[in-house]
C-alpha cells in the first residue's frame, strides 16, 4: 500500500509517498481501508521537528496521522464480527493515518451514520471532541460576549457554533474575509480582522467598552496577548492553539489581579473512554444537523506536503483532509 513517510524532520517536502507493507490485523485489531485522513496543526509542527510544551519528538521514520475514516476490511482474532464492512472513523494511536490502510485496536472505530459524510466525520473526530471539551470547560453563557480567534479554522468554526447555541454573542476573529464570512455563516454576531492593528479597539467598541467574558485563543503570540487583554476582570481565557507558533503566556500577576481563569485542554484530564465519548457526541450533533464542520480543502494522499505547506501558510479554511 501507499503511505506518506517522514524520514527526516524539516520542511513539508520531507513528506514522501512510498510503498510500504500492508498492515495485518493482529489479535483484537481490525484493518480500516482509509477513505479520508485528517491533518492537525500539531502534525505540521512534528514534521518540522518542533513540539508545543515538553513532549519529546517521536522516533523516525514514521507515518503521521491520528484520525481516519473508511471501511473495516479485515478482522483480527477476537475482534467483533459485527465490525466487518462497517463505515467508521477511528483514531490510530497517534501515527499511521496518512496511508491507504491502517490497523487499529478493535475498540477504537466509531460507526458513522449514513447521513454524515466521512469527510465531515473525520473533521469532527479530533476537532469536534476538542471543541466540545473546550466549550464544556469554558462554559460560554447566554448573553455574554465571547471572542473566538481563528474563527475560520476547524476548531474555531465549531466553537462559534457551540457558543452561539449556548446563547452567547460571538465575535469571530480571523485573518481574511472568507474566514470572517464563514464565522458569520456559523452564527457570529460580529467579526474582526486581526491583521488590522486596531482590531482590539474594534472589539471594545462592539462590546460597549466592557471587553469579553470569554476568549478562545487559537493563535497565540501578539494576537493571543491582545485577546487576553480584552478579557474583562473575572472572565475566562481559554488556550486552544498556537497558529502563530507561540503559545500565549498570560502574565501571572495580571491573571491574579484581574481574577481571570486560564483554561486549557490540560485543565481536565480525560480518559480514552471520555475522549471517545466526546467524539461520539460530536458525530451525533452532526447527524442531528446541529454541528457543521467546514471542509475547506482536500488533497490527494500524494500531496500531503502541499497540504502541510498550505496549513503553515495559514491559507486554509476550516479543516484540511487527505483523500487516499
Amino acid at each position: 500500500m501507499r503511505a506518506v513517510v517522514l524520514r527526516e524532520f524539516g520542511p513539508p517536502g520531507r513528506l514522501v509517498t512510498e510503498e510500504v507493507p500492508d498492515p495485518v490485523a493482529g489479535p483484537g485489531q481490525v484493518v480500516i481501508t482509509v477513505e479520508v485522513a485528517g491533518i492537525t496543526f500539531i502534525e505540521t509542527l512534528t514534521r518540522a521537528g518542533r513540539t508545543l510544551g515538553p513532549r519529546p519528538l517521536p522516533e523516525l521514520p514514521l507515518v503521521l496521522g491520528n484520525g481516519v475514516g473508511g471501511v473495516v476490511t479485515a478482522l483480527g482474532p477476537g475482534a467483533d464480527p459485527a465490525l466487518a464492512g462497517a463505515r467508521v472513523v477511528s483514531v490510530t494511536g497517534g501515527t499511521g493515518g496518512y496511508a491507504e490502510q491502517v490497523a487499529v485496536d478493535a475498540a477504537e472505530p466509531i460507526p458513522v451514520s449514513e447521513s454524515v459524510p466521512l469527510t465531515e466525520a473525520v473533521a469532527l473526530l479530533a476537532d469536534g471532541r476538542t471543541a466540545l471539551a473546550l466549550t464544556e470547560q469554558a462554559a460560554p453563557a447566554a448573553g455574554e460576549w465571547v471572542l473566538v480567534e481563528a474563527a475560520g479554522g476547524g476548531v474555531g468554526s465549531l466553537l462559534v457554533q457551540l457558543a452561539t447555541a449556548a446563547g452567547a454573542r460571538v465575535i469571530g476573529a480571523a485573518s481574511e474575509e472568507r474566514k470572517l464570512s464563514l464565522a458569520r455563516e456559523r452564527g457570529a454576531t460580529a467579526t474582526v480582522d486581526y491583521r488590522h492593528p486596531g482590531w482590539p479597539a474594534t472589539v471594545r467598541e462592539i462590546t460597549g467598552g466592557a471587553g469579553v467574558g470569554l476568549a478562545f485563543d487559537g493563535v497565540g503570540g501578539d494576537i493571543g496577548q491582545a485577546a487576553f487583554d480584552l478579557v474583562a476582570d473575572g472572565g475566562r481565557f481559554c488556550l486552544m492553539g498556537a497558529a502563530s507558533g507561540a503559545i500565549t503566556q498570560p502574565p501571572p500577576d495580571a491573571v491574579e489581579r484581574r481574577k481571570i481563569e486560564v483554561i486549557g485542554l490540560w485543565s481536565v484530564q480525560r480518559t480514552p473512554a471520555q475522549l471517545r465519548g466526546l467524539a461520539v457526541a460530536a458525530l451525533a450533533e452532526a447527524a442531528a444537523g446541529r454541528l457543521r464542520p467546514t471542509i475547506g480543502q482536500t488533497f490527494p494522499l500524494g500531496r500531503a506536503a502541499d497540504a502541510h505547506a498550505a496549513i503553515e501558510a495559514r491559507a486554509t479554511l476550516g479543516k484540511t483532509l487527505l483523500i487516499p
